[in-house]
């Protein structure tokens, strides 16, 4: 039963040492490659003639399966090109300007609540200080 475990193990590394032929899209062939490392970008491979490293996207189609990987989406439009799309549909803008009307008096209600606070703390601070210095003006005479 020990024994078996190490064979499976050795017949396991033996299949990954296995070297195959790859060929790339531009027609360039690595003889007798091993993978000797997977990459988010590519592959490394040995080779007789040394090691190099090879893009997923110059390999075909089944050898990017086969390693699973998949092409990188396409990258999105832009933002003002998706708020140009949306200003032709006017139940999308009219949302949109609802929503910025929202934002813009919520913050002008909260801003206006801090200020208010602020300026009745500093009234009441204000009286205190005047009430206090009075009576430290009547105590001196």
């Amino acid at each position: 039963m020990k024994y078996c475990g190490t064979l499976i193990l050795a017949v396991l590394f033996a299949s990954l040492a296995l070297s195959e032929d790859f060929k790339t899209a531009s027609g360039k062939i690595y003889k007798d490659a091993t993978v000797s490392r997977i990459e988010g970008d590519g592959i490394v491979l040995r080779t007789e003639a040394g090691i190099s490293k090879v893009y997923f996207t110059e390999l075909p189609q089944d050898v990017q399966e086969r390693f699973h990987w998949a092409k990188p989406e396409a990258p999105r439009e832009p933002f003002y090109g998706r708020w140009a799309a949306a200003t032709e549909d006017l139940a999308v803008l009219a949302k949109i300007i609802a929503a910025g009307s929202v934002i813009i008096a919520g913050v002008a209600l909260v801003i206006g609540h801090i200020r208010s606070r602020r300026a009745n703390n500093a009234s009441k601070t204000h009286i205190a200080t005047e009430s206090g210095s009075s009576c430290a003006l009547m105590s001196s005479r």
